[in-house]
C-alpha cells in the first residue's frame, strides 16, 4: 500500500500508539494492529515488530572499508611530487607515466607492484586528496591585508560614474613642491576642480596634516559660487581619515576615492595640477611659512586670473574606430562664463560673478603674478627676497613690456632658464677663492672650466688615470663645476666634458668613470628640461680634418680580377668569391665585408641583363622566326 508518511512520522506513529498497544486485549490489538499497516503500509509481521521493540532508536551502523590507498602510496606519491617540483595534480597525473619509470631507469626509486600499479591507477582528483596535508604545510601563509577602517567607510568611484554633474562635484589633490628632494618639510598645494565647469582652487599647506586640510577646505567651501556637493579625493592618508569624513558628512558632502594607482580616475583635477599649479610655481621645492604665504598670495591673483580670463576646453563626445579615437570639443569657455550658463547655479551667486567679472583687470593680475613667481623664485634659491614697495605697481611699463616679452623666450620667472638651480645653492660656499688659488698652485685647474672650446685649436690628448688609481668620488668632487659648463653650454657632449675634465685633472680620472658623469649630465638634462631650459641637439667635436664622404672602394683594387670569376662561373655566390679571394690575398678582406660583395655582385649581375637585352633587341633578325636559306646564321647568332 503506497503512504505518504516519512520515516520520522512512522516512528512517531509508532512511539505514540506502542502503550495503548501493549496495555490492550487481543481483540483490541488486532484492530490496533490493522489501523498502524494500513496508515504506514508495514507489513503486518514488520508492523508487530516495530510495536514490539524498544522505543529507544539506534542509529544504523555504515560499513567501513579499508582505503585503497594506503599509506605506502601516499609516500610514494609526495617523492613523485617532489621529483616534479610541486606541480599540481592536474600536471602531476599525466606525468607518473613519464616520471615513474625515469626515476626507476636511474636507480632512484624502487616500488613493489602493487604500489606502482595504485599510482599510475589513480586520477587527479586523488592526487590532490592525497596531497592536501604536505601542501597545506608547504604553503607560504601570507599576512591577511587588511584595510584601515577611514577606507572601508569611503565608497569608491571612478572617471565613468560621474554622468554630467551639476556645478558643485569636485575632485581634491595635493601637489608636492619638494624639488628634486622628496624628504623633509616642505609645501604642498591643495587644489580642487570643478568638472561641470572647471572652476579651479587653490590653497598652500605648510605641512602635510589631516587636520589643516579640513580646515583649508572649508575657507574654500566658503568662497565657492556654488555649493559644493560631492568632493572625489585619492588614498593618502590626509584625506581618508576621520576628520574629512565627519566634516563631509556635517555639511551634507557626498566623499568618494578613487581606485589606488589609477590617476585616470581623476583626470580633470590632474590636469589642472600641470595646466595651473606647475605653470604657476614650476618644480622648485617651497618650505617655510614665508613661502606658504607667498603662494597663498600668488594663488589670490592666480584663482581670479584663471576663473575669469583662461578659457578651457570640455569634451563633448569621443569616437573610437578601431584604434583612432576622435574627439570633438565645445567651443572654449571661461569657467565664469560656464557656470552663467547653468541651471542649478542661483541667481545671486551669478549676479555676483557678473560684478566680480565687470571689475576685475587682467592685466593687473598678470603683473602680480609675475612678481611673486619672482619672490618665490628668490626664496627657493636661499636668497633674502627685497623688500616688498607699498607703491603700486607701474602698469604702464608692464604693459609696452608685453610686445618684446616674446624675444626673450620664458617670461615666467618659475620656469627661466637663468633661474639659479638646486645644486648651485651654495656653491659659493663649497668653492672659496682660497680654495680657487690653492688649486691653481697644485696644477689641479681652474674653478669653472673653460666657456668655449676654439673651432681651430685642438683639444690636447686626456691624460687618463690607471685602473687602480683615479679617485672613488672624483665626478662628484667637480659636479659643480660640470652644471656651470652645462649651464653655459647646455648641448655639449658627455664625451667632450670628459675629456675636458681629464685635461684639467690629469690623473683623477679613468675611462671607467664615464659612465658615471654620463648619467649624471642625462639627469642633468632631464631637470633643465623641467626648469624650461631649451636644449638643441649635441654637439660632436671632430677628431679629424678630413672631409667627411663615402669610404673608397672596398674592392676596386681586385674588381676586374672578380669580374672575370664571375664571367666565368656566373652562378657563384658572393660567399664564395669573398673565400676565393682570401685566399688570393691573405689579410686583405674580412668575413664582415661579404655583406659589400653581395652588393657589388648584384650591381653587376643587373648590368649584365641589362646589356644583354640590349643586345638582343638590336638585333632584329632574332625578333622574328629564321627562314629557308639564314637558318644556318640565325643559328650562329643565337645567345644562349
Amino acid at each position: 500500500m503506497d503512504t505518504t508518511l516519512d520515516l520520522a512520522a512512522r516512528r512517531e506513529l509508532a512511539a505514540a500508539i506502542r502503550s495503548r498497544y501493549h496495555s490492550a486485549s487481543g481483540s483490541d490489538k488486532r484492530k490496533i494492529l490493522d489501523e498502524f499497516v494500513a496508515i504506514t503500509g508495514y507489513h503486518e509481521k514488520s508492523a508487530i515488530r516495530v510495536l514490539n521493540t524498544n522505543p529507544a532508536f539506534k542509529e544504523p551502523t555504515r560499513r567501513s572499508r579499508a582505503p585503497l590507498y594506503d599509506e605506502a602510496v601516499r609516500a610514494a606519491l609526495i617523492v613523485l611530487w617532489e621529483a616534479s617540483d610541486r606541480v599540481c595534480g592536474k600536471r602531476l597525473q599525466p606525468l607518473l607515466p613519464i616520471l615513474l619509470p625515469a626515476l626507476e631507469r636511474n636507480g632512484h626509486l624502487n616500488l613493489q607492484v602493487p604500489i606502482r600499479a595504485k599510482l599510475l591507477a589513480m586520477s587527479a582528483a586523488t592526487v590532490d586528496r592525497l596531497l592536501r596535508t604536505p601542501k597545506t604545510a608547504s604553503r607560504i601563509k601570507k599576512p591577511r591585508r587588511i584595510e584601515p577602517a577611514p577606507r572601508r567607510r569611503v565608497p569608491m568611484r571612478t572617471f565613468a560614474d560621474w554622468n554630467e554633474p551639476l556645478p558643485g562635484c569636485m575632485e581634491m589633490d595635493l601637489v608636492a613642491h619638494c624639488g628634486t628632494v622628496n624628504r623633509g618639510s616642505y609645501v604642498h598645494s591643495l587644489v580642487l576642480t570643478d568638472i561641470a565647469s572647471g572652476w579651479t582652487e587653490c590653497a598652500p599647506l605648510a605641512v602635510r596634516d589631516g587636520g589643516l586640510v579640513v580646515e583649508t577646505v572649508e575657507r574654500i567651501r566658503r568662497g565657492l559660487p556654488f555649493r559644493l556637493r560631492a568632493l572625489d579625493v585619492d588614498n593618502g592618508s590626509e584625506f581618508i581619515n576621520d576628520k574629512l569624513i565627519d566634516y563631509c558628512l556635517s555639511h551634507g558632502i557626498e566623499l568618494t576615492r578613487s581606485r589606488p594607482y589609477r590617476k585616470n580616475d581623476q583626470a580633470w583635477v590632474e590636469q589642472k595640477n600641470g595646466a595651473i599649479v606647475r605653470k604657476m610655481l614650476g618644480y622648485h621645492r617651497f618650505e617655510g611659512l614665508a613661502a606658504a604665504r607667498a603662494i597663498s598670495r600668488l594663488y589670490g591673483a592666480s584663482r581670479l586670473f584663471v576663473n575669469f580670463f583662461q578659457p578651457s576646453f570640455k569634451l563633448a563626445k569621443k569616437h573610437r574606430d578601431g584604434a583612432k579615437v576622435s574627439k570633438r570639443y565645445h567651443t572654449p569657455q571661461t569657467p565664469c562664463a560656464r557656470l552663467l550658463l547653468a541651471e542649478s547655479v542661483s541667481v545671486e551667486s551669478k549676479e555676483a560673478l557678473s560684478q566680480i567679472a565687470s571689475q576685475l583687470d587682467p592685466l593687473k593680475l598678470l603683473e602680480e603674478i609675475r612678481a611673486m613667481q619672482a619672490h618665490l623664485v628668490t626664496l627657493a634659491d636661499g636668497e633674502m627676497p627685497p623688500e616688498s614697495s607699498s607703491d603700486a605697481p607701474d602698469l604702464r611699463s608692464f604693459a609696452a613690456s608685453l610686445s618684446s616679452a616674446w624675444r626673450d623666450g620664458e617670461i615666467r620667472p618659475t620656469f627661466a632658464s637663468d633661474a639659479k638651480p638646486r645644486y648651485l645653492r651654495g656653491l659659493e660656499r663649497v668653492i672659496t677663492p682660497t680654495t680657487v688659488a690653492t688649486e691653481s698652485k697644485a696644477g689641479r685647474g681652474t674653478d669653472t672650466l673653460p666657456a668655449t672650446t676654439p673651432k681651430k685649436t685642438p683639444i690636447p690628448p686626456p691624460v687618463f688615470a690607471a685602473a687602480g688609481d683615479a679617485k672613488p668620488h672624483a665626478v662628484r668632487m667637480v659636479w659643480p663645476l660640470v652644471c656651470r659648463r652645462l649651464e653655459g653650454f647646455p648641448n655639449i657632449s658627455a664625451t667632450e666634458l670628459f675629456d675636458e675634465l681629464s685635461v684639467q685633472f690629469p690623473g683623477r680620472f679613468t675611462r671607467a668613470q664615464y659612465k658615471s658623469l654620463l648619467r649624471r649630465v642625462n639627469q642633468w638634462r632631464l631637470d633643465a628640461r623641467a626648469r624650461g631650459v631649451v636644449i638643441g641637439a649635441k654637439t660632436y667635436r671632430r677628431l679629424s680634418d678630413k672631409p667627411r664622404g663615402r669610404r673608397p672602394g672596398l674592392f676596386k683594387d681586385h674588381w676586374p680580377e672578380m669580374t672575370t670569376c664571375l664571367e666565368a662561373r656566373p652562378d657563384q655566390t658572393a660567399q664564395e668569391l669573398l673565400v676565393e679571394f682570401q685566399t688570393r690575398y691573405p689579410g686583405k678582406y674580412s668575413d664582415r665585408q661579404v655583406y659589400t660583395l653581395q652588393k657589388y655582385v648584384r650591381k653587376w649581375r643587373q648590368q649584365e641583363i641589362k646589356r644583354l637585352i640590349g643586345d638582343v633587341s638590336s638585333n632584329s633578325r632574332l625578333l622574328s622566326p629564321p627562314s629557308g636559306n639564314n637558318l644556318r646564321e640565325a643559328a650562329g647568332n643565337r645567345v644562349t
